[in-house]
Order: C-alpha cells, then structure tokens, then sequence
C-alpha cells in the first residue's frame, strides 16, 4: 500500500518560515517525479513546484520562486518543500505528491533531461494534506 504522509506544517508570522516533509512507504519516490501543491479555502489546488524523476529539472510558479525550494532525499525516501519568507496569500493545505503518469514529466529530447508538470493529473499518490497558516 503506497502512502505519501506530510508533516511539519504549522502557523508562522509573516517573513517566517517552515519546512515540509513528506514521507513515501511502499513507494520508491526516486522513481517517480515528486511535487507539492497546496489549496486554500473556497480555491482550487494548485501545483507549486514539482522535480523532475532524476533531479535534473525543478519547476516552482511565479509566485513562490525565489521563496520555496524542493528537494529529495533519496536514502530516507522522503521529499521536503522550504517556506522562506512566507507570505499571507500562502496559507493553504499543502499536498506531496508523487507520479509517472505518460506525457506529463516525459524525457525532453532537446534538453537531454527529464521535465516535470505541476498538473495534478500528472500524479498518482497523494498526501492526505498538512496545514500551514500565516498570521502575526
């Protein structure tokens, strides 16, 4: 049974900071290109950064870049998402997420790497979902 399980969510002050992680059991996440979306109330999800199956390419939205970093951790199959400078359009739910869904974070032949897509019918596996809130 695969399972993506979030944590470290919480409630910062505007400027702050939190990190995210998202545990995979039964679930092998290097093969798979991993993201994080988050949905706030009343609004529907939105992909904020995705990494590509081999690391090569990571993608963050305009409104996060700069401010938000992705990684893996391959040994401890974990992936974990950085919130720097968090702002009040942040809080949301946020979301791991991890898929191999054709066409969607396919082998770019002219970049010679692979893409990744913050579409969410690119993903399999979800999270169940992890709150971060912001408030001063």
């Amino acid at each position: 049974q695969v399972q993506l399980v979030e944590s470290g969510g919480g409630s910062v002050q505007p400027g702050g900071s939190l990190t995210l992680s998202c545990a995979g059991s039964g679930i092998t996440l290097t093969q798979y290109a991993v993201g994080w979306f988050r949905q706030a109330p009343g609004k529907e999800r939105e992909g904020v950064s995705c990494l590509s199956i081999n690391d090569d390419y990571t993608y963050y939205t305009d409104n996060v870049k700069g401010r938000f970093t992705l990684s893996r951790d391959k040994v401890k199959n974990t992936m974990t998402l950085q919130l720097h400078n968090l702002a009040p359009e942040d809080p949301a739910n946020y979301y791991c997420a991890a898929g191999a869904v054709a066409g969607y974070h396919d082998f770019d032949f002219r970049a010679g790497a692979f893409r990744c897509s913050i579409l969410p019918a690119g993903f399999d596996y979800w999270g169940q979902g992890i709150q971060v809130t912001v408030s001063s």
